[in-house]
């Protein structure tokens, strides 16, 4: 399938500090769509549908093909983390105000609430794991610009880690998954978050007077309440040009991804972290997850 033909014009293109990226303005047909699907949602309700219109595939792997590990390695974290089975039984305070944390975070709460018990677990986790570990750094509910079919959209990450050393390039994102499981699948939402992100790191560098990255590998996580999904999305100029304009590119994006195996899988959404068997998987897939912020 080749590029869709879309009606579009550029008018202008306009870079200024207050600008997230360079502004260019396209003139496009009002019913913009790709094979008669409308393109013009806001990334958080991007289906399959937009990863279809956009060549964007998702393939589920192994530990050891996707960490590139094997066997994972112990995580480094406080040991009674990994040997109390609730906060009550801590002596630590590290170790307690993890796990309160962590229970805090299997309650089901409003999805539209602001304040998230997931969102504090995961910067907890990232802080105690060592994903903060300088020059990293970690933002809540940080917005992004995404330029889509030609119009300016606006997308938060639960959590972004950033590193200082490289201008706050966005390493990894994070998206809570508030939905029912077994409901629309959150990822289409974390991916277009990445594409946001590429095009905030592009600008970024176009401000400083860069030349902007032609790709890069944008990590990610769906939690579930305590229960990860690791991602890694690749993202192009060409994904990117595809997003902003509305049309197909040639090339496919091929994102992949992977769901911590445990020993009771059919009950991995209300268990999460809370059996220390549970605990120890899914803690281990952080760590080797870890290595490719570095």
């Amino acid at each position: 399938m080749g590029r869709s033909k879309i009606h579009y014009s550029i008018s202008s293109t306009i870079l200024t500090n207050s600008t997230p990226y360079p502004l260019t303005t396209y003139n496009i047909h009002p019913t913009l769509n790709i094979v008669g699907i409308n393109l013009t949602r806001s990334a958080n309700e991007w289906t399959l549908t937009e990863l279809e219109a956009y060549n964007i595939t998702v393939t589920f792997q192994d530990a050891q093909t996707f960490f590139n590990a094997t066997p994972l390695t112990a995580p480094s974290i406080h040991p009674e983390i990994l040997t109390a089975q609730s906060a009550v039984d801590t002596v630590d305070k590290v170790a307690y105000r993890f796990l309160t944390q962590l229970e805090l975070a299997m309650i089901l709460t409003d999805s539209e609430a602001k304040d998230s018990p997931v969102v504090y677990f995961a910067m907890i986790l990232f802080d105690y794991l060592g994903y903060l570990d300088r020059p990293r750094a970690a933002r809540t509910r940080k917005e992004l610009g995404l330029l889509t079919c030609g119009e300016n959209k606006y997308v938060m990450p639960d959590v972004s880690i950033l590193d200082r050393s490289l201008d706050d390039d966005i390493r990894l994102i994070v998206q809570e998954d508030k939905r029912f499981p077994g409901s629309l699948p959150p990822h289409p939402q974390l991916i277009a978050k990445a594409i946001a992100a590429f095009q905030y790191t592009n600008s970024r560098r176009r401000q400083a007077g860069l030349e902007p990255i032609g790709n890069k590998v944008v990590l990610g996580i769906v939690m579930v309440g305590t229960l990860p999904t690791f991602f890694k999305i690749p993202v192009t100029q060409e994904l990117e040009f595809g997003v902003m304009t509305g049309t197909f590119p040639d090339t496919p994006t091929v994102v992949t991804g992977h769901v911590p195996v445990v020993p009771r899988p059919h009950q991995m959404f209300s268990e999460g972290m809370k059996p220390l068997d549970n605990r120890q998987a899914i803690l281990e897939c952080y760590e080797a997850f870890k290595g490719f912020v570095f």
